[in-house]
């Protein structure tokens, strides 16, 4: 190989490290105005049903209310409650998000009178028998991921971000995942999940969003399908609203055993 190409090499090289660069750079970007654009809502309280499919298309319900709080600095804290039928009624689950490091999460389940704590290698496995795992519920946060802008698209005649979504966890479930963000809002339309072996798992499609505050919006509808299963899970938001009054010792342990 001549001096001439090995200069040209390196300039290959440079250029692609260079653009590598660039993508995660701008990925980064893009993930940190989502962020921005969703801070400062501090309470909330919503009721949902939960309509669960299985490969034949039969459906069961579930009733439950999510209740959230955000913390500055760290990650956000979530309850949720199931209310109906009556074999889950009473059921709750706590999760305290961190910026940094494994969530903490626990479940309590009225049957066995007991609040088991959920293991970091067991949030991958099903919430509730539903298409969510137990780290789906996390709430979103810079540290929990490396980015990389992919490319940028069109998806339900929204103008979007293709971002690339790795795991910093190393007990997540998947290797990877692909969101599509609206570029006007900064609003997830669309998520592709991979397993561990690169493999498409589930696909989440986000809609019906509402604005609430002028500010904050949250998509009314979520349904979560499972490519391997075919089975899906839909989450429809029937009430939600702001500034209700919780605060820290709403979502401790003990909250769990008296969540009404």
């Amino acid at each position: 190989m001549n001096l001439f190409q090995l200069l040209l090499l390196s300039v290959v090289f440079y250029a692609s490290g260079a653009l590598a660069n660039s993508d995660s750079e701008q990925g980064l970007v893009i993930a940190t105005e989502r962020k921005a654009r969703d801070i400062g809502w501090t309470t909330s309280e919503s009721t949902l049903q939960m309509v669960l499919r299985n490969a034949q298309g039969d459906e069961s319900s579930r009733q439950l209310r999510i209740k959230s709080l955000e913390v500055h600095g760290e990650g956000d804290k979530g309850l949720t409650i199931f209310d109906q039928p009556l074999d889950v009624k009473g059921t709750a689950f706590l999760n305290h998000s961190h910026v940094d490091g494994a969530d903490d999460q626990w479940l309590f389940l009225p049957a066995l009178k007991r609040v088991k704590r959920i293991a970091s290698q067991n949030k991958s496995g099903p919430f509730m028998g539903s298409e969510f795992a137990y780290e789906d519920l996390s709430s979103f946060e810079l540290k929990k991921y490396h980015f990389r802008l992919l490319e940028e698209a069109v998806f339900d005649s929204h103008e979007t971000y293709v971002i690339e979504q790795i795991p910093t966890d190393k007990y997540s479930g998947y290797s990877k995942q692909i969101v599509w963000l609206d570029k006007a809002e900064y609003r997830p339309l669309k998520v592709e999940y991979y397993d561990r072996k690169n493999s498409l798992l589930k696909t989440l499609i986000l809609s019906q969003y509402q604005q609430y505050q002028g500010q904050y919006w949250r998509a009314h509808t979520l349904t979560m399908q499972n490519h391997l299963t075919k089975k899906s899970t839909t989450l429809q938001t029937e009430a939600l609203r702001f500034d209700v009054d919780l605060n820290e010792h709403d979502f401790n342990q003990a909250s769990l055993r008296r969540a009404r």
